[in-house]
């Protein structure tokens, strides 16, 4: 399991890039591998202005769907468009090519309560 020491973590799975006040966010390489093979997502929030832990969007696998959470409060100010034709990226890429969505950080305050790395493995195990 790939747990990169350089981004924050949700308890739902999300992770996170803080530079400076914008934030990148996906779904943990641990969140793919449970979900399977990803072949939607829906984001439809984009330019909304959303608070900590509201749901910003769906991702569909073949055996599920889940809820996507905000782990800052912000404005979404993008969306990847690469995943509208390729959402297997998710599963291939989940740090990299298969970001999801680009937060403008409206409370940083919100940063002290994501996990770091170290935590986020002791979550799930």
């Amino acid at each position: 399991m790939n747990v990169p020491d350089n981004l924050k973590y949700t308890k739902e799975h999300e992770w996170v890039r803080i530079e400076g006040d914008t934030a990148t966010v996906g779904i943990t390489d641990f969140a793919q591998g449970e979900l399977g093979d990803v072949v939607f997502v829906e984001i439809e929030t984009v330019g909304e202005t959303m608070n900590q832990g509201d749901t910003f969007g769906t991702i569909e696998a073949v055996k599920t769907v889940s809820d996507l959470y905000m782990p800052l409060a912000g404005e979404i100010v993008e969306l990847n468009p690469a995943l509208e034709g390729n959402p297997e990226l998710v599963n291939t890429d989940p740090y990299g090519e298969g970001w999801m969505i680009r937060i403008k950080i409206s409370d940083s305050g919100g940063i002290k309560n994501l996990l770091s790395a170290e935590d986020y493995k002791s979550l799930v195990g």
